[in-house]
């Protein structure tokens, strides 16, 4: 019950420094299995075609995901973290198989982590917590929670073609991906390359610009992609829809 009413002081806090999400916002007129809520979780518009177009081809681009006013809290607590020295750089392999490779990727990342995310942060993994729900809701994926990070990009960084499920990430099921690059432009590089088919990156392919608030979701053991050198510092969260492993 303490944890109940502490998830529903957060949700109401948040709310009130971002009032877009008070009317995603439900009141539930009783109580359910797990004890009462005063708000139940948000929702967005925009699921319903991330869901569809997930189970019809295995991935969607989704633009203004957030609006901006939430996307640039985003991006600022990026590069006040980045500026505090709070990044590290990113491995390939996890566990005691994490090795830095400056031939296969060269960004940083921080993980976001439980009891010490911001408000802006909180109400961005309320969306991703209806998404989870509306996901499992139609196809059935069993998805448990999402784990994910801050990533920059500085000039000249990129990741070349990978899966995002293998042998040490089998728990990883749908990744997402929220960019946070409010004055990115044409020519500034650090696209995310898509391909479009399981299994497949040598044909036809997606490239998705990195501009603030667009969110990407694909099937994580399905789909190729690259992110193409950057010109400039590019910024996002990077996560992923995980199952119990």
């Amino acid at each position: 019950m303490q944890a109940n009413l502490l998830l529903t002081v957060n949700q109401f806090w948040t709310c009130t420094r971002f009032p877009r999400l008070l009317k995603l916002f439900q009141c539930s007129p009783g109580s359910t299995a797990q004890g009462s809520h005063l708000l139940s979780t948000p929702s967005s518009p925009h699921h319903p075609f991330i869901v569809n177009s997930l189970e019809q081809r295995g991935w969607a681009v989704c633009p203004f995901y957030l609006d901006l006013q939430e996307g640039k809290l985003l991006s600022e607590e990026s590069q006040t973290a980045w500026d505090a020295g709070a990044f590290r750089r990113a491995g390939v392999g996890r566990g005691t198989d994490l090795q830095v490779s400056e031939e296969v990727r060269r960004d940083h990342v921080m993980w976001l982590q439980n009891g010490e995310t911001t408000a802006a942060q909180r109400a961005y993994l309320m969306l991703l917590e209806s998404l989870r729900l509306a996901i499992n809701q139609q196809l059935f994926l069993g998805l448990f929670d999402f784990e994910g990070h801050f990533a920059v990009y500085p000039e000249g960084g990129f990741y070349k073609a990978h899966l995002d499920r293998h042998r040490e990430s089998g728990d990883r099921i749908v990744s997402v991906i929220l960019y946070l690059n409010a004055d990115w432009k044409p020519g500034d590089g650090g696209e995310l390359k898509l391909w479009t088919k399981p299994a497949d990156k040598d044909g036809a392919f997606e490239l998705v610009e990195p501009r603030l608030g667009t969110l990407v979701c694909f099937m994580a053991g399905d789909h190729w992609h690259e992110v193409l050198p950057a010109c400039k510092t590019r910024r996002s969260i990077t996560g992923w829809f995980r199952i119990r492993s």
